[in-house]
């Protein structure tokens, strides 16, 4: 493995390169108009596995966007490791503020990033991400250094809620025969504190539709006298959360998981910077739940959060009108033990009861995921801490974090196999947002870092 930092010093500017090709391509699978470019990077993906020295790579369909497919077999008596990942990305919206345009991929300097960072939607989530696998996994194959076998399943549908996937790992069992799953598709605490992410918030995202009136009307013959969706909707949400920011939906906290004094300072010992924190985000203070300190709220606690809300006449100028809809996107992050349907459910009889004699209320569920934690006592995870202490010269420190990842639940559900989630990106490289980017020494570092975990966690499962 030690030949590792030589091979990516001599194919560094390649690996960028392809990269660079790879987040050209739009493929963004939210909106249909990408389609075709969303295909056509699932074929670019599966010549990436095959130049990387994959013996079998498919292309394979499912009701939706297909998943890209490969492996390399070395021994069947040997550890099996399947690396996850997805190449569809977010819509890039809004356009205004990206400082380039989002698929013509730039590297610029940043204080963060001093060695550069590539500015480009999916450069973080997950293209570049994935791609460390792939070129990791290159290295391996190229110089007789791999020590166990290989599958790779790259999906196009996750920026969507996977929802082909349930019928694809339940149709493909023998293909994704596993021992464990990789995934890098989150982040670490900073360049020189390297993290491994063991817990993951789950996720109920619903719709909800208020209706007043049969049509539009006339805000001044009719206003006062008739209920404004706008308004009765903004009442509405505003009461999910009380005075101390605790959410008011009955039966919601009955299964959250309570950690023990000792774990959460634990988890205290993580450096976190409050005011560094509010700079970033140009923010005068903190917001969140009584009682715990930022780095919980975002972590170990549940959260309910409009992430869209409209109605009415919003464009220039005025219309004075009472709408006779108004609708809002809301998303609850949820923790061990909650359920997502439970949760969802909950929240559809709260929602309707709240709702005023004026109105008829309508939730319609989207997506959502079960919560999930690995233990730091298992072999998957010792493997990764070992690749992180040989090539960062210090040890990861454990850290749950607030975003969802729905499949790895499923993973287990479906396919009985833990997963591990080594991710180099940091939380400033804004994925979701304008000016996405992935710094130039993060991506290196994780190929470099990669190897490490296929060498050690072999010989602990051999051991």
């Amino acid at each position: 493995m030690e030949q590792i930092k030589d091979y990516i010093n001599t194919h560094k500017d390649r690996f960028i390169n392809e990269l660079i090709d790879l987040l050209k391509i739009p493929s963004i699978s939210a909106d249909s108009a990408f389609s075709e470019d969303v295909l056509k990077t699932a074929e670019t993906v599966q010549q990436s596995l095959m130049d990387a020295g994959c013996d079998n790579t498919e292309i394979c369909e499912t009701k939706g966007y297909p998943v890209v497919y490969g492996e390399k077999i070395i021994d069947s008596n040997l550890p099996t490791i399947l690396v996850y990942g997805h190449y569809d990305v977010q819509p890039p919206d809004p356009m205004e503020l990206w400082e380039s345009p989002p698929f013509e991929p730039v590297i610029k300097e940043t204080e963060l990033h001093p060695n550069g960072a590539i500015f480009a939607r999916g450069a973080c989530d997950d293209k570049g991400q994935f791609f460390m696998h792939v070129k990791a996994v290159e290295f391996m194959i190229k110089n007789d250094q791999l020590p166990c076998n290989v599958k790779f399943m790259i999906e196009g549908e996750e920026e969507v809620g996977s929802d082909s996937l349930a019928d694809f790992l339940n149709d493909h069992k023998e293909k994704l025969d596993n021992d464990i799953i990789l995934i890098s598709d989150t982040g670490m605490v900073a360049n020189d504190i390297p993290s491994i992410t063991t817990g993951l918030r789950g996720l109920s995202y619903v719709e909800v539709e208020v209706t007043g009136p049969n049509r539009d009307l006339h805000s001044g013959i009719y206003g006062g006298a008739v209920p404004n969706p706008i308004n009765v909707l903004s009442k509405m949400i505003a009461s999910l959360h009380d005075e101390n920011n605790h959410i008011t939906i009955p039966g919601f906290y009955d299964k959250v998981e309570e950690l023990t004094d000792a774990e959460r300072a634990e988890m205290a010992e993580a450096p976190f910077d409050l005011e560094a924190y509010k700079q970033a985000l140009d923010i005068g203070d903190v917001y969140g739940e009584k009682g715990y300190r930022t780095p919980e709220r975002y972590s170990i606690r549940p959260t309910l959060d409009v992430n869209g809300i409209w109605g009415g006449y919003t464009g220039e100028g005025a219309k004075t009108v009472i709408a006779s809809k108004a609708f809002a996107k809301i998303s609850m992050r949820l923790v061990p033990d909650q359920d997502p349907d439970e949760i969802t459910e909950l929240f559809t009889k709260h929602f309707e009861s709240i709702a005023p004699a004026g109105v008829k209320v309508k939730v319609n569920p989207h997506h959502g995921g079960l919560p999930y934690v690995t233990r730091t006592n298992s072999v998957g995870y010792q493997a990764a801490a070992k690749a992180y202490e040989t090539t960062f010269g210090k040890k990861p420190v454990p850290e749950r974090t607030g975003g969802s990842i729905p499949i790895v639940a499923l993973f287990e559900e479906v396919l009985g196999s833990k997963t591990i989630l080594m991710g180099f990106g940091l939380d400033s490289d804004a994925i979701h947002s304008p000016n996405e980017h992935f710094g130039v020494w993060n991506f290196l570092k994780g190929i470099e870092t990669i190897p490490f975990f296929y060498k050690y966690y072999t010989e602990l499962t051999k051991g």
